[in-house]
Order: C-alpha cells, then structure tokens, then sequence
C-alpha cells in the first residue's frame, strides 16, 4: 500500500505520453515500470502488454494489471484512474479548443505534422517491446511471420495473436 502515491504519480506521467497510442508510452513505461520501480520484469511488462493487445477494449487496461500487481486491488484502481483520468481531461479541453480553430490558417499545418511525430513515438515503443519480446530465433521467425501475414493479408490480428501464441507454448516450454 505504501506504492500507491508511486503508482499514481508513473501512471498519470504515463498518460500524458500516450500521443500515438499506448505504445508510444511503451519504452517509458518499460523505463519506470521495470528499471526504475522493479515491480516487474521485461518479459513480465511484455507478457502483460500482450494479453492487453489481445483482450477487448483499450489495450492500455493494462495498467491496472500492473497496478493490482504492486498493490492488488486499490493499486489497480489508481493505476486505471492516473492514467485515463489526465488524458481524458487533455483531450476534452483540446478538444474543444480545436473545433474552435476550425479555420485558424496552422490547424492542417499541426495536424500534419502531429502525424509523424505519432509514428515515430509508436516505431520507438514498437522496438523497446520487440527488444523484451525477441529473444532467439524462434521468437525473430515468428515475428517475421506474423509482419508479413499482417502486411500481406486481412487477417485479424486477434487470430495471429493467438496462433502466435499457440506455437511459443510449443515451441519455447
């Protein structure tokens, strides 16, 4: 319980990263989450992250899984809230301001630009997660597989999650 304030302080700092998208707080997250606060590990931070790409709504629930992991139930209340409660207010009030400048001359001038700045910040999270998922050759081939059925195909991506894995508990026991 004495990791509550820790808890709510990293996961509100959290949120006001997560322009992109969760993964773009990933290589952050991974940073205060492991290195920093050592309430998990890589491929526990990892293992966590993947459930949440997998389970329905936003895959960032998975906070208060790490939450409810440094300090059960209260520890995943205020994970949830630190993180969802400053970005939902961000968003309200830019929001509103935004419909606002609907013919201010820099709007299409900032939204262009916010584009890549969004990629890059998932790219960077992208790699600090393949860097914990990636580990052998099995793991690099299987990765390879499901890039390039998700490139080549319409395949759901629930369905690669899943079968991906179905072979790592084959494959890697």
């Amino acid at each position: 319980m004495d990791q509550i304030p820790a808890i709510a302080r990293v996961f509100a700092y959290l949120s006001l990263l997560t322009v992109g998208g969760g993964m773009a707080a990933f290589p952050e997250m991974k940073r205060l989450v492991v290195d920093v606060h050592h309430w998990l590990t890589d491929e526990q931070l990892v293992h966590i992250y993947s459930v949440g790409q997998l389970s329905p709504g936003p895959n960032m629930m998975m906070v208060a899984e790490v939450g409810e992991r440094v300090a059960f139930i209260p520890g995943a209340i205020v994970a949830a809230l630190a993180f969802f409660v400053p970005t939902g207010l961000l968003t309200f009030g830019v929001g509103r301001i935004w419909n606002r400048l609907a013919n201010w001359p820099w709007r299409a001038a900032i939204q262009t630009g916010l584009g890549p700045v969004a990629i890059g910040l998932a790219v960077g999270g992208l790699i600090i997660f393949a860097r914990g998922a990636i580990f052998g050759w099995v793991t690099a081939g299987l990765a390879l597989l499901v890039f390039i059925a998700s490139m080549r195909t319409s395949i759901n991506p629930a369905l690669l999650i899943f079968f991906g894995g179905l072979v790592g508990a084959i494959a890697l026991r």
